[in-house]
């Protein structure tokens, strides 16, 4: 498959000119008809012919293995969750906080790599150090310092608001030698370039499917380096060994896991892998969408599309001028550039139905090129704004 014939498969660009990914990707209709599939077969038919236990299990380990794939590693470091935030918040609650513990992050984050340390810092007094950043850019001196005493790092693999790739694997060296975890919000990374979670040696990875791979929302996934050392403060019965009171909805026995207890009365143990963090009975349908979703990009070539994006942001980062605000090297589809009344602007552009989005910081636009788009879609943005400007 090339970009041209999946752009023809997204219903969406034959509404409008989209240039939002980076905040919601329009799906193709094979992801569309994949999940709707599924959820039909599985509501209509499995009642009366298949355990629908089995069949979630199945679905879920299949969208599980394909995430691995993507993301570089095995499936027994994946977790599937709800969305990157969900999976933020994994980590967040499973560690044993003390009050003098240290978390760092950027003033690049987004409020999902804001907000579950805040609540840290509410609940146990941790201290959240944020490290200043230029124009989307981190300085490695400054985090040297920074994370000196830091139990966690947490960071974007790319600014949601300049659209920098910050230097995940050195930051990463930087704060093991200090002693510390790192933890990526990497919503930004898959669908839009290759990613290899297990290059960059971080802690834990938390993703989604719904931007730059097109995929259906609700569908998140948490890479977990060393599933074993996390013990989670949340337990269902998908993340335990052999559910409490014995029942066998859903759950196998197995090899146990730590975290458990032998006592009769409480007959549980963490299943050894990520899945630990999987709690129960949830929506499958997004996860078949999900697997949908990466196998088309997959088809179509993660290195092609990172290249594609490529060309598209440098026109219109070109054809921006002075106007442009993400550095003009920042390697990503996510291109921010000043406006004198960013929501307005915004307003303005839908009802000629082009669609980007507006920031709050910094106070600016933002347009998400995807391959999908084409140079005709860049060009259509940069006439509207010469007018809008006149």
């Amino acid at each position: 498959m090339d970009p041209e014939s999946l752009r023809a498969a997204t219903p969406a660009f034959e509404t409008c000119c989209y240039l939002n990914t980076g905040a919601s990707g329009p799906s193709p209709r094979p992801v569309v008809e994949a999940t709707e599939s599924f959820q039909r077969r599985f509501e209509y038919e499995q009642p009366c012919s298949e355990d629908v236990y089995s069949t979630a299990e199945d679905a879920l380990a299949s969208a599980r293995e394909r995430v691995a794939g993507l993301l570089g590693t095995s499936s027994d470091h994946i977790a599937l969750t709800q969305s990157t935030v969900a999976g933020i918040n994994h980590v967040a609650t499973a560690i044993d906080w003390d009050p003098e513990d240290v978390v760092v992050n950027t003033d690049l984050e987004h409020p999902a790599g804001e907000l579950p340390w805040q609540r840290a810092a509410d609940l146990h007094d941790v201290e959240v150090r944020t490290m200043p950043t230029e124009r989307g850019r981190l300085d490695l001196d400054d985090v040297k310092t920074a994370v000196r005493d830091a139990r966690l790092v947490c960071l974007s693999s790319v600014t949601w608001n300049y659209g920098t790739r910050l230097p995940v694997g050195e930051v990463v060296d930087i704060a093991h030698d200090a002693g510390a975890a790192v933890l990526v919000d990497a919503v930004q990374s898959p669908g839009q370039m290759p990613v290899d979670v297990e290059a960059w040696g971080a802690d834990y990875v938390a993703a989604s499917g719904h931007k730059w791979l097109l995929g259906p929302w609700g569908a998140g996934f948490l890479y977990v380096d060393e599933p074993q050392q996390v013990a989670p403060r949340q337990i269902g019965y998908f993340s335990v060994e052999r559910p409490a009171g014995g029942g066998d909805d859903g759950a196998e026995d197995g090899e146990a896991g730590d975290g458990g207890t032998t006592d009769s009365s409480v007959n549980y143990s963490f299943r050894p892998t990520a899945r630990r963090f999987e709690l129960g009975t949830g929506a499958i349908a997004p996860y078949v969408g999900l697997e949908t979703a990466i196998e088309t990009m997959e088809a179509v070539g993660l290195d092609q599309i990172e290249s594609r994006i490529a060309r598209l942001a440098g026109r219109l980062k070109d054809g921006l001028g002075d106007r442009l605000l993400s550095p003009r090297d920042a390697r990503s589809g996510l291109v921010t550039f000043a406006a004198e009344n960013p929501v307005l602007l915004v307003e303005r552009l839908a009802e000629e139905g082009i669609q980007i989005r507006w920031l709050r910081e910094p106070h600016a636009c933002r347009a998400s090129v995807h391959a999908l788009n084409t140079a005709d879609d860049v060009d259509r943005l940069l006439t509207a704004l010469e007018s809008a400007q006149e």
